[in-house]
């Protein structure tokens, strides 16, 4: 029997699944290629996963290229709501927030959450542990980017202030709406495996709608046992499938790229979804799938010499 390899660093990074047009493109992929860099760099100079994705994912927040942080998506409210959360595979150690309005970079936040006793904070909730962990808030504003309110202008012209099926984001006929929720994972020189993700969610949703990435085992995953997962996509579906722990679980039998195709076509074998995800084995082996038109994906490990960027339709 083959003993496994010892582990190596490695970065994986996403900028969200969904129809992104051409001009939007060249965007998605730079961003995602700088938040690898990141991540990478953090690697190099001894640091940990954890430290790793969180870098990455603070990066993309601050890009408004992407539906997290600054540019996150508009409610049908008219107001920014955002989602975060990071996973610790050494002890299965979560900390996630939802629907936060006030913090720049919920991804800091979801940070100290983990330091905390608890997993998953929201709303008000989680703003008052945000001032007593020293944090500032932010004028919420400044997340606010035109080419957002434009679309939520478009959207109400058309469709009225109805809400809008979560699944019309994600390829389905005659609709193309964005959702660049950001994620990473790392795994750093001691075999440590971390996974992070921020969303502002799908454009024109219900004020206090929450969808997958603050959820542990259906947005991200993180095992040092397994390897780690991140998804991007319809979130309803992937909270329906446990989508994240789904993919780490095929790690046991499976290759990291064959655990997310797995993965993928189970999801819309069983709920007719549109995701993508990425992930890591403990080795430092990486895979991704998407059955959306694009995903915005960057990648860097101990056999590149720089971060390599990939996202055109996936082949079959």
């Amino acid at each position: 029997m083959d003993k496994p390899r010892p582990p190596r660093p490695a970065v994986i990074v996403h900028g969200g699944a969904w129809s992104i047009p051409d001009a939007e493109w060249g965007a998605h992929r730079d961003g995602v290629l700088r938040a690898c860099r990141a991540a990478w760099n953090v690697l190099l100079d001894g640091g940990a996963a954890l430290d790793a994705v969180e870098a990455a994912v603070v990066l993309l927040e601050d890009d408004p290229t992407f539906d997290a942080g600054i540019g996150s998506v508009l409610t049908r409210d008219g107001h920014v709501e955002m989602d975060a959360a990071l996973m610790d595979g050494r002890g299965l150690d979560v900390g996630a927030v939802a629907c936060v309005r006030e913090i720049q970079n919920p991804i800091r936040l979801a940070r100290e959450v983990l330091k905390s006793e608890h997993v998953l904070l929201v709303g008000d909730g989680a703003h008052r542990f945000a001032w007593e962990r020293g944090m500032r808030p932010c004028d919420p504003t400044i997340l606010v980017v035109e080419r957002e309110r434009r679309r939520l202008q478009e959207e109400i012209a058309k469709q009225g202030r109805r809400e809008v099926d979560p699944r019309e984001a994600f390829g389905f006929p005659g609709l193309d709406r964005p959702n660049g929720t950001v994620g990473a994972l790392a795994i750093d020189r001691g075999g440590n495996i971390a996974a992070a993700g921020s969303t502002g969610g799908t454009p024109c949703k219900r004020s206090g709608r929450i969808g997958d990435t603050p959820i542990p085992g259906a947005g991200l995953y993180a095992d040092n046992r397994l390897g780690a997962a991140a998804c991007t996509g319809w979130g309803e579906g992937i909270l329906r499938m446990g989508l994240a722990r789904t993919t780490v679980n095929h790690l046991r039998e499976a290759a990291a790229q064959d655990a997310c195709w797995l993965a993928i076509r189970e999801m819309d074998d069983r709920v007719q979804g549109k995701a993508g995800v990425i992930a890591l084995s403990r080795d430092g082996s990486i895979g991704y799938a998407f059955n959306t038109p694009r995903m915005a994906i960057a990648y860097m490990d101990t056999e590149l010499e720089e971060p390599k960027a990939h996202g055109a339709a996936p082949q079959a």
